[in-house]
């Protein structure tokens, strides 16, 4: 996968109390994306990105859109990726 191909998947990261709840204690981290994206491709872009190793995606169509629930593998911290977006 292509960086183009990859931020037409990934759109943005989503931001509630609940996904900060989210990243610090189940160390996943939510993302809006594209309404066609499967979970493969989401998780190839994600990995591209963002250079963390992913676990599992969940999706979930909502009145907001796609939204992506990725859980990261223990290698990889949710925390430290969500400040390097400067969510937190």
């Amino acid at each position: 996968m292509r960086p183009e191909e990859a931020l037409q998947v990934i759109l943005r990261p989503y931001v509630t109390e609940r996904t900060f709840d989210l990243i610090e204690r189940q160390n996943k981290i939510v993302f809006l994306v594209k309404n066609g994206a499967r979970k493969r491709k989401i998780r190839d872009a994600v990995e591209m990105l963002y250079d963390v190793d992913v676990a599992s995606v969940n999706t979930a169509n909502t009145l907001s859109g796609k939204k992506a629930y990725v859980r990261l593998s223990e290698k990889s911290s949710a925390t430290d990726l969500a400040s390097k977006l400067g969510l937190v």
